[in-house]
């Protein structure tokens, strides 16, 4: 594709700033393709969607991540039905739904809260702090730890471990020596969690998962560590990402976050906003399952396919002024969590979270201050987000 603008997901300049390049793979390659990296790229709202909801065309199979390590048929190990296609992905879906229930997610809004509390008071007390190491990367990991049974006092490395997985280094196109070693590790200590909870069942999700069943049909001990797996590296990740950087482009849209600190009702539109304009997972993978024309080329049965949501947020054929943060727009058409068979389990919980934290931190806190120069990104191929973001605060 002569002439074309170039897309580099593992370039750090990208991960600075990625919506200059998906402005021009939008307007001038809506069909893009990376031959050195081996796959082909969608970038417009239109396309992005339709690919979401045609799960036969646009295969899980060989999961959802660039990374070489990660690609492949063993990809559902370590993402579950994340990297699965009807009927396993049906079946297994079925079976995490009946522990992991809309009613279990309610139920932890009073564990939230007190979480949120337990890092966030102190936190505010003292005038400032990192927001990822002292709120949005502690929070979330603990919610999904009670949900799961992880004891505290193993928490920090979990998450610690978690971020090792995500996190890419420079000039390197796939999982880094360390982030291999990261997952063998947490694999291991969930299947420890599994085989504790096979002996001793308790009140939370590994407990629940191992119980649930269709007729006669079980999660098998790997499936359960699969999921558990999935949901420390995408559900805890992605939801740090997206309180940090509400409260970053918060700060740096004073006039909209005037809104949630006047009136604590605006928080969810806060969250939505933030999601459209900067969501946590920027693209996902897919594999083609049959030749297919996009925009006038025929892409090959067998190829990777990059779903780019950040971009698909930011299309002005379907959001006006898409580079303007606004809490007042519409954002019902955002794709943050995916769609179709295959839209987010997770999506209530993070939203909730989400809700919930930035809720007490607008009671909590009259004003606040993000130290740039000092600001730290993350470093990943799907996630967008921060690993340090220092900041002041002026309490109520």
């Amino acid at each position: 594709m002569r002439g074309s603008p170039s897309y580099d997901p593992y370039d750090y300049a990208i991960h600075e700033d990625p919506y200059p390049a998906y402005r021009r793979l939008r307007d001038s390659a809506p069909l893009y393709r990376n031959d050195e990296l081996d796959f082909w790229a969608i970038s417009r709202h239109a396309d992005v969607s339709a690919a979401f909801r045609d799960h036969e065309r646009y295969s899980s199979a060989n999961g959802v991540s660039l990374d070489p390590s990660a690609w492949g048929p063993a990809a559902h190990r370590t993402m579950s039905f994340l990297a699965m296609d009807p009927p396993s992905h049906t079946r297994m879906r079925a079976l995490v739904s009946k522990g992991f229930t809309p009613r279990r997610v309610r139920e932890l809004e009073g564990d939230i809260l007190r979480l949120t509390r337990r890092h966030l008071e102190p936190a505010v007390a003292a005038g400032g702090f990192d927001a990822i190491a002292d709120f949005a990367g502690r929070l979330p990991m603990d919610v999904v730890s009670e949900l799961m049974g992880v004891p505290e006092a193993d928490r920090e490395e979990v998450r610690r471990l978690a971020d090792l997985v995500v996190h890419r280094e420079e000039g390197l196109n796939d999982v880094p020596p360390a982030g291999m070693e990261a997952a063998l590790v947490l694999a291991g200590y969930y299947q420890d969690l599994v085989a504790e909870r096979r002996r001793r069942p308790g009140a939370d999700l590994t407990s629940a998962l191992l119980a649930a069943g269709e007729g006669r049909d079980r999660m098998t001990g790997e499936e359960i560590v699969a999921f558990l797996f999935l949901m420390v590296v995408a559900g805890n990740e992605t939801t740090t990402k997206l309180l940090a950087n509400a409260l970053y482009w918060g700060r740096r849209h004073p006039e909209q976050l005037a809104k949630p600190l006047a009136d604590p009702g605006r928080v969810p539109a806060w969250v939505e906003e933030t999601l459209r304009y900067d969501t946590s997972s920027q693209q996902i993978a897919r594999t083609l399952t049959r030749d297919t024309e996009l925009h006038g080329t025929l892409v090959p049965a067998g190829a990777r396919m990059l779903l780019l949501v950040g971009s698909a947020n930011r299309d002005e054929r379907v959001f006006a002024e898409p580079d303007r943060y606004d809490l007042d727009r519409d954002t019902a058409p955002l794709i943050s969590f995916g769609g179709g068979r295959h839209f987010c389990l997770g999506a209530g919980l993070a939203r909730l979270e989400a809700r919930l934290a930035l809720t007490e931190f607008v009671r909590l806190v009259r004003a606040y201050d993000v130290d740039e120069d000092k600001a730290v990104r993350v470093h990943s191929v799907n996630v967008r987000g921060f690993a340090a973001l220092p900041m002041t605060v002026t309490p109520r």
